[in-house]
Order: C-alpha cells, then sequence, then structure tokens
C-alpha cells in the first residue's frame, strides 16, 4: 500500500492518502485543500472509495464534503464524534474560525475492533477516546503503521480541554497503544512521525500510570 501525506487545511492537519496496488483508496482526516487531494489522486491512477475520519473536529475534515461529491465515497467516523458532523460549537469551526462548518448528517458507523479493506489490505479500527469522545486510530499490522490522529502525537498527546475531551481516557488510550506488540510507524494528526517505540520510551504520557490515575 503506497501512503501519501499533505499538510492541508487551516491548521495544517496530516492527511494521509491510501492506495492500494489494485487503485482503491483511503483517505484519512482530509482537512481540506480537496482540489489537491482530487489532482493526486488522478495522477495515481486511484479510485477514492471511503473516507475515514480519526475524529470530528473541523481541522480533519474540511474537505470530506467536497470529496464525498467529487467520488461518491462515503464518510466513515465512529459514532461518539458524529454529533461533530453538524455542530459547529462542538467541532470548533465556530470558536476558531468564526466560520461554522456543517457536513450532511449521513455516514457510516466505525466501531472498536473493525476491519476496514482498502483494496487487498487491512486497517483496524482503535477506539481511542480522550481526546474526543469518538476518536479513533487505524491500525495497519501488515506494514507496521499506525494512524494515531490526535491521540498521540511525537513526544506529545491531543488536548484534551475541548468538548468531550476527557484527560482520564485518554491516558486509557494511550495505555491501549503502548501495550501493542511490537513496533509501529506512528503517523498522527498534526507534525512529524515518529514510533511506538520511541513514544514508549521518550513520550512521558505513554509511561504507566504517569499521573496516578488508575491507583
Amino acid at each position: 500500500m503506497k501512503i501519501f501525506i499533505r499538510a492541508t487545511g487551516p491548521l495544517q492537519c496530516n492527511t494521509y492518502l491510501l492506495i492500494s496496488e489494485g487503485g482503491d483508496a483511503a483517505v484519512i482526516d482530509p482537512g481540506g485543500d480537496a482540489p489537491r487531494l482530487l489532482a493526486l489522486l488522478e495522477a495515481q491512477g486511484a479510485a477514492l472509495r471511503q473516507i475515514l475520519l480519526t475524529h470530528g473536529h473541523y481541522d480533519h475534515m474540511g474537505a470530506a464534503e467536497a470529496l464525498m461529491q467529487a467520488t461518491g465515497a462515503p464518510l466513515k467516523m465512529h459514532p461518539d464524534d458524529a454529533p461533530m458532523l453538524q455542530d459547529a460549537m462542538c467541532n470548533l469551526s465556530t470558536p476558531f474560525t468564526g466560520e461554522p462548518l456543517r457536513l450532511p448528517p449521513a455516514y457510516t458507523p466505525l466501531g472498536d475492533g473493525e476491519e476496514i479493506a482498502v483494496g487487498g489490505d487491512t486497517l483496524r479500527v482503535l477506539h481511542t477516546p480522550g481526546h474526543s469522545p469518538g476518536s479513533v486510530c487505524f491500525l495497519n499490522e501488515k506494514d507496521r503503521v499506525l494512524f494515531s490522529g490526535d491521540t498521540l502525537f511525537c513526544r506529545s498527546i491531543g488536548r484534551t480541554d475541548f468538548p468531550g475531551g476527557d484527560p482520564t481516557l485518554l491516558l486509557r488510550s494511550l495505555r491501549r497503544l503502548a501495550a501493542l506488540e511490537g513496533d509501529y510507524r506512528v503517523l498522527p494528526g498534526h507534525e512529524e512521525e515518529t514510533t511506538l517505540e520511541a513514544e514508549r520510551r521518550q513520550n512521558p504520557y505513554m509511561q504507566a500510570d504517569p499521573f496516578g490515575y488508575f491507583d
């Protein structure tokens, strides 16, 4: 599976375009710049089959509606974040930009442990709440890649002071990621990539119970 990385939208969200050998494609977190993403699909001779969101904040879905209209690809996300499609306060578009972003309410729900086919490749959904109630990560075990959204960053983690954020849940989610077997390339929602082993060793939030929440 080929992975193309583009920083898109007002907050430079990392958008990931995944293309299988057969040309089926999925996009993770299309934060903006829909024409640029469509041009990349055309240049690769790929067909967008699905739009996957790690969570429902505006900076991760700004181009979703344009991509749906251009390709017919369905939008998929965890149901706990589905209200953000229509709620411009909770998806942060109004507080951050003053311009409400509202998407059509129709979506395909993703559940924890569900497997998503991208051509002959598979992504497994991990529900990792904390940054938002419906935050998820996508795990490609064959290629050892973890798309971590805003749950885990290089030496940092996602904020929990937005509507629906919960620091205790986020630490539980990080413990789940830390417990994955072996190492993974970690592709986060913003900034540079890292590895799971590096985060286990160097990210204080990945240490066991850093704040004594689970005593």
